[in-house]
């Protein structure tokens, strides 16, 4: 796909899934805040990746986005959805801007496809920025303005696209499904946990009714952190 002119120069990649808390390479600013006009949901096959969740037999589940309209026109379990998919945006050096399109090529093989879309930097990351002279590291000084951003997604008409799941159903093949880099439960926990932290209104409900379930059906299960070398990981 041709980037828009100048993209590379201003490399920005938006992820909704395990890049919030498993950053790429390279990068050298972070950006928490949010995109509309799309619904995030765990309705995307995934086994033949770098982050292995599943198995051939038994792929695990990962998040996708689906564009808004046309979730509108299915019919989900989880029936509503909040009008904002929060996440991390990541600025990468033009230097390192090859190296990252190189992954992206190899995810977009793998079901996923590359799309734009504006982010809306937390408002309150905007509000302390105006407020500290010493932000977290590599936490970037927002400004109020959207950025531009590179964001991959399974499209509907990709063979690892599920669509609609029974919400129970779904809870218990994520419990039971796991792979070389870890336990598909544990992708969804720490996804729990990392859009909580990301703002005060940043949590997805159809992530944390999953993560309700599957806790439920397995309440002794160790909550461990996934194996694998930092990079891109599973969306």
């Amino acid at each position: 796909m041709e980037f828009p002119p100048g993209f590379s120069q201003n490399f920005w990649l938006f992820g909704y899934g395990s890049l919030i808390w498993k950053p790429p390479p390279h990068f050298d600013k972070r950006v928490p805040g949010y995109i509309e006009g799309y619904v995030r949901r765990f309705w995307q096959l995934r086994w033949y990746s770098e982050d292995h969740r599943g198995t051939p037999e038994a792929p695990g589940r990962v998040v996708t986005l689906i564009e808004r309209s046309h979730w509108e026109s299915l019919t989900d379990h989880h029936n509503s959805t909040p009008p904002k998919v929060w996440g991390a945006a990541y600025h990468i050096p033009p230097e390192h801007v090859d190296e990252v399109r190189s992954y992206l090529d190899i995810r977009e093989i793998n079901g996923y496809s590359i799309q734009f879309t504006p982010i809306h930097p937390s408002p309150e990351l905007i509000k302390s920025s105006t407020e500290c002279t010493d932000p977290k590291p590599h936490i970037s000084s927002a400004g109020s303005e959207p950025i531009n951003c590179l964001v991959y997604i399974g499209l509907p008409n990709n063979p690892q696209f599920l669509g609609p799941q029974d919400p129970q159903a779904l809870a218990e093949h994520i419990v039971r499904s796991k792979g070389p880099s870890g336990e598909n439960k544990v992708y969804l926990y720490m996804l729990d946990d990392a859009l909580n932290e990301l703002s005060l209104d940043s949590g997805d409900e159809h992530v944390s009714d999953l993560a309700r379930r599957c806790r439920k059906l397995d309440p002794e299960g160790m909550e461990g952190k996934a194996t694998g070398h930092e990079g891109f990981k599973d969306e």
